[in-house]
């Protein structure tokens, strides 16, 4: 397991609260967002201004946090590919628990250090007072998009022959294709149409 940087802006620092039960303290502040913030087509652009409003409150095993993320979204339309400006509003809830109540291979221990036997490997675990926040954000902002965003609730998208988007060109028809079969057909009747025969 890697150690947490202190100075990362999702890292957050919970000695304040003194590993007292019943502590909480509020925490309100903008971070930069992490690279690949979304899915394919729709996401946080990196970098972008994340606002976090945070209450980060101790109990008997660790930290509880909860809170909202709201950020710009950028993206583009599933079905015509037109760009998509959005806004994102999550909310989450997870426990930390403190990193020294499981053993060296991650397992939760009981009060007297000894293994207890679950393998509860969706725990999120701290480091030495501080908590990672990335997965809990990616986690939130992933499961609250669309997985397939659309500019509009109806948007017609593409022309399948030509590309053509079908927002802009409504009324956008092609003839209807000739069975191939028939295709030869076509020149014998230009022929013998054509006066110059």
């Amino acid at each position: 397991m890697t150690s947490l940087d202190p100075r990362a802006p999702l890292v957050l620092d919970t000695r304040e609260l003194g590993r007292r039960p019943g502590s909480q303290r509020e925490v309100t502040l903008t971070v930069p967002a992490p690279a690949d913030l979304g899915i394919d087509v729709l996401g946080v652009a990196e970098g972008a201004p994340v606002e976090l409003d945070l209450r980060l409150e101790a109990v008997m095993e660790g930290v509880l946090v909860t809170g909202t993320a709201t950020a710009d979204l950028e993206g583009e339309c599933a079905r015509c590919l037109d760009p998509i400006v959005d806004q994102v509003d999550v909310r989450f809830q997870e426990l930390f628990v403190y990193g020294d109540s499981r053993d060296s291979r991650g397992r939760p221990t009981d009060n007297a250090g000894h293994d207890d036997g679950d393998e509860d490997d969706g725990v999120s675990t701290m480091e030495d007072d501080l908590l990672d926040l990335e997965p809990l954000l990616r986690d939130a902002v992933v499961l609250a998009l669309p997985f397939q965003p659309l500019c509009e609730d109806d948007c017609p998208g593409l022309c399948t022959e030509c590309g053509a988007n079908l927002k802009e060109d409504p009324d956008h028809t092609h003839e209807a294709p000739i069975d191939p079969r028939w295709a030869s057909l076509t020149t014998i009747e230009t022929t013998q149409n054509d006066p110059s025969n």
